[in-house]
């Protein structure tokens, strides 16, 4: 990772320089410290001295329902620096990987045409991936096919992957449900495997801006202990009356605000089917392993140039531009 000192080199270009934009990427599982370094970037003098604003790259704080427990920057911690695309949905309307790369391209927009620095801050993966090398043209599934396919044990369902997209299924676990029936669906609705959709990636942005990523990356136990004091404070400081509010919606259970961490554990000790203790410690095991896929998708499906950082590097660091090199 450079030190170089941040100098007037370092200001955002809007474009309009014959320069690429740029745009600043803040990515690392939950938990890890990024909302903070975001806001300290964002006011940095000479990093981003027209200012910049906080774009949401994370999949449950898109939600407006999920303020305490999606662990959303309250005003406070905004600090007076604008973010974007925090709360924006409401929970009866599920945010897909297009829906959310298609608003954050129009506020990386709304940021250059100001003069401001666009700082995206999260960790979904898909989010990431959609917005940058784009999405691929998959179209509709026919509803006849999906229902069969969603019907089907996993087991079945891989193994008829594995006779009609042998790659795919190799590259699989057999026991992934979601993915395997994704899979499946595709290569039977449209007869193209879902590589050769992937391969046709359109939309995204990674070749017209000049990105500055980091992917914060600290202890695991560090993080785990962060994680585990976390949740028991949103237990304490508002996610039960969250989660009775989206109970009393009668929302569709498979929607992804319902089935985002902490709403299911809560709500098991809201019917009475467990008690406290009980709950937060599954809220809090949830939390873990989630953590531990995202930290299995940033180490490998992130470009080995972007630097990873640990919590001793940011989180005390004096020179928060010395961390982005565009």
């Amino acid at each position: 990772m450079s030190t170089e000192e941040s100098s007037g080199s370092t200001e955002i270009s809007s474009g309009r320089d014959g320069q690429k934009p740029k745009v600043a990427l803040i990515a690392g599982p939950t938990a890890s410290g990024k909302s903070d370094l975001a806001v300290r970037l964002a006011q940095h003098p000479m990093l981003a001295p027209a200012g910049a604003v906080v774009i949401n790259a994370d999949s449950a704080q898109v939600y407006a329902d999920l303020a305490v427990l999606s662990a959303r920057p309250t005003a406070a911690e905004m600090r007076g620096v604008p973010h974007r695309l925090f709360g924006s949905w409401d929970g009866a309307q599920a945010c897909s990987a297009a829906d959310w790369a298609a608003a954050a391209r129009a506020e990386i927009d709304a940021a250059h045409h100001a003069g401001r620095l666009p700082i995206l801050v999260g960790g979904t993966g898909l989010y990431i991936r959609t917005l940058l090398d784009g999405i691929a043209p998959i179209p509709p599934i026919n509803p006849q096919v999906r229902a069969e396919v969603r019907a089907m044990p996993v087991a079945e369902a891989w193994a008829a992957l594995a006779r009609e997209d042998p790659p795919r299924a190799a590259a699989l676990a057999p026991a992934d449900t979601t993915r395997v029936a994704r899979a499946l669906e595709v290569v039977r609705s449209t007869g193209v495997p879902l590589a050769t959709w992937h391969s046709r990636r359109e939309g995204g942005i990674a070749d017209r801006i000049a990105l500055a990523a980091v992917v914060l990356m600290p202890d695991r136990g560090w993080l785990h202990a962060r994680c585990d004091r976390r949740f028991a404070q949103m237990w304490d400081g508002g996610a039960i009356d969250e989660v009775r509010s989206l109970l009393a919606r009668g929302l569709d259970p498979d929607l992804p605000v319902m089935r985002a961490i902490g709403v299911r554990d809560i709500a098991a000790w809201l019917a009475g089917t467990c008690d406290a203790a009980t709950a937060i410690a599954a809220g809090q095991q949830a939390t873990r392993q989630y953590v531990k896929r995202q930290c299995t998708w940033l180490r490998h499906q992130t470009p080995a140039a972007w630097p990873r950082v640990s919590h001793e590097n940011y989180l005390e660091i004096g020179n928060t531009a010395s961390l982005f090199q565009f």
